[in-house]
């Protein structure tokens, strides 16, 4: 990778990301940052995320690690891992997220689930290729969809585990916050509902889930929000059907989750 071509990324100004949404692999989504100084929470995502890091060394927080990945590697994190990404609040991160489904990449490990162990892959060849696609997801010339697969069927025969990765579930709490979603959350009533103390139910729901309860309950409404968000919906329908006070609260909530805001999601 031209790592002289991707240092110009730093005349940019700050926090200037698209996302793209593209009808292939079963639903593609891009995240294209460019110095991007928002941290974002401990969250998930049901998908693999694949970040070519353009700038700045990028940093991830899991539950029992911290790695960093240098410019022109790979980070990975496989779907449901509960992560978080601390940015440069100064000069910003720059970096192409790629959102695949695991069917995507289950088909292409004939069948078999795929887990990546290895969070940072060292692979130039593969860096090279992803940030081929980066800079021509859009060129017309370009099939997309034969050389993302493409790219996508080396890093799975290269790198992918045999390793089941068994994510927490915690059905009764969820299912409880689930269904009084759009409710203010409290978590002394919440725990005396499981006749708990509010502290020991802290701790039994961080264990099981990797997040608080209010990290949960925001991530739970922004994944509703983007269900909700098309063309012609007004944001402040949405704010208020998932439990945001107007467009400004949803707005930098949904921006701290998802690296762009809900007008920018909108237009993807």
């Amino acid at each position: 990778m031209n790592t002289q071509g991707v240092n110009n990324i730093l005349t940019d100004a700050h926090n200037i990301s698209t996302y793209h949404k593209i009808p292939i692999l079963d639903g593609l989504e891009l995240l294209n940052a460019k110095k991007h100084t928002i941290d974002f929470p401990f969250h998930t995502h049901n998908n693999f995320n694949i970040t070519l890091i353009l700038n700045q060394t990028f940093c991830t927080k899991l539950s029992d690690k911290f790695l960093q990945a240098p410019i022109g590697t790979l980070s990975i994190t496989n779907p449901n891992e509960v992560h978080a990404t601390p940015c440069d609040n100064k000069l910003g991160n720059s970096f192409f997220t790629f959102y695949i489904q695991p069917d995507v990449l289950k088909t292409l490990n004939k069948g078999r689930d795929v887990f990546f162990e290895d969070k940072i892959i060292y692979d130039r060849d593969l860096c090279n290729s992803f940030h081929y696609l980066s800079i021509n997801f859009n060129n017309p010339e370009v099939d997309l969809e034969k050389e993302l697969l493409n790219v996508l069927k080396k890093l799975v025969e290269r790198y992918a585990s045999g390793i089941h990765f068994d994510d927490k579930k915690t059905a009764l709490f969820q299912s409880f916050i689930n269904e009084n979603l759009m409710e203010k959350f409290s978590l002394t009533d919440t725990a005396r509902h499981f006749g708990l103390d509010k502290y020991k139910f802290l701790r039994l729901f961080k264990h099981e889930t990797g997040l608080t309860p209010n990290n949960y309950i925001l991530l739970q409404r922004i994944e509703k929000c983007k269900k909700l968000i098309t063309k012609d919906t007004d944001l402040m329908d949405v704010a208020i059907e998932t439990g945001f006070y107007d467009v400004p609260h949803l707005s930098r909530h949904f921006k701290r989750f998802t690296g762009v805001t809900p007008s920018e999601y909108k237009r993807a």
